[in-house]
């Protein structure tokens, strides 16, 4: 399934019906008066999250939602018929923005979350109700109202608590698959992963928790450089972030400076994210040049680090138990565990 995780949508909600002129005409009943009845109220376009849905795919060859209008009134005092409801579902994690103004107008993250996007417009009074006493046959009705039309545009962010990053071919797809039964393309050559990657993870208590692999962060991701920057707010919802990183680089500590320059430069949140530093790759790299990086590392930032390799599974036990610590202790790691680094 191809992953779209942005598009452009016109919403049209229905028009309200015309009221209606008319009058009572029936036998034994002289002067009836007016009876024209009300016009229906147009149909409104509502949003709803669907735990179904993992993509805007459907966005890509659908691009145009009109509700029904409203239908007119009708003799009798016969109110015409609403027009019905549309409904639009999104995946979990949706943010709706204004496409004119660039406002946010709802953010759909759980199952069943709904917002009215475009309300129908209201039906128009018939001519039973300009009825007074200075004017017993009123020969007018007012027209249904327009229902609202906004141009929207839709942008997913994935609902992950655990986020993984890293320089392209570091091992994070390597990694996902090792941890969860998620199947992502491994190859060695950077860039194998061109769309982010969703894994489960099963904790010891039984339930699991959801990881993200966004592809690999270059310089200048945050600018737009590279495949990185179009996924960096996949992971602005995740509560930690694994930093997995290469052992065996010829500069790993400026792969990690190179990092989190990107997150601190993409901004929101994310350079202040609790971090776990995963040095993958030990099984390829000698117990010297290890002992080296820890020391470097340990001198350099106060996040956990940890010696893994996601090829032979070493390491990674250690690694979700820190994980699922950080997990279970929000407020510790939101007090005590941010990330510093020392110029």
């Amino acid at each position: 399934m191809q992953f779209i995780d942005r598009a452009e949508i016109e919403v049209i909600a229905g028009n309200g019906g015309d009221g209606m002129v008319a009058f009572r005409r029936e036998k034994y009943v002289p002067a009836g008066g007016p009876a024209g009845g009300n016009g229906g109220r147009g149909g409104s376009i509502y949003l709803e999250a669907d735990e179904n849905l993992q993509t805007l795919l459907d966005f890509q060859y659908a691009r145009i939602f009109k509700a029904q209008n409203g239908q007119r009134g009708g003799p009798n005092n016969c109110t015409g018929a609403s027009g019905d409801d549309l409904m639009i579902r999104v995946p979990c994690g949706t943010v709706i923005y204004n496409r004119e103004t660039d406002d946010i107008i709802a953010d759909l993250t759980v199952k069943g979350d709904r917002v009215c996007i475009a309300q129908g417009g209201k039906g128009g009074l018939g001519n039973r109700h300009f009825l007074s006493n200075q004017n017993r046959a009123p020969d007018y009705a007012l027209p249904g109202l327009e229902g609202e039309h906004f141009y929207l545009r839709l942008e997913l962010k994935l609902i992950a608590e655990v986020g993984l990053v890293g320089l392209p071919n570091a091992g994070k797809s390597t990694l996902i698959a090792a941890l969860s039964s998620a199947r992502p393309k491994i190859a060695d050559y950077p860039f194998t992963t061109l769309v982010p990657n969703l894994g489960v993870v099963k904790k010891p208590t039984g339930d699991g928790t959801v990881f993200a692999d966004i592809p690999g962060l270059i310089t200048g991701a945050h600018a737009g450089v590279g495949l990185g920057h179009e996924f960096l707010r996949h992971i602005e919802r995740t509560r930690i972030l694994v930093h997995v990183l290469d052992a065996t680089a010829a500069d790993p500590l400026a792969n990690y400076r190179t990092i989190q320059a990107e997150l601190d430069a993409y901004g929101r949140g994310l350079r202040d994210r609790p971090q776990i530093l995963a040095l993958n790759k030990v099984d390829a790299a000698d117990e010297e040049w290890l002992d080296f990086l820890k020391t470097e590392f340990a001198s350099y930032t106060n996040v956990p680090i940890f010696l893994i390799s996601a090829v032979t599974q070493t390491g990674l036990t250690a690694l979700l138990n820190q994980v699922w610590q950080f997990l279970e202790m929000p407020e510790i790691v939101n007090q005590s565990i941010k990330l510093t680094m020392n110029d």
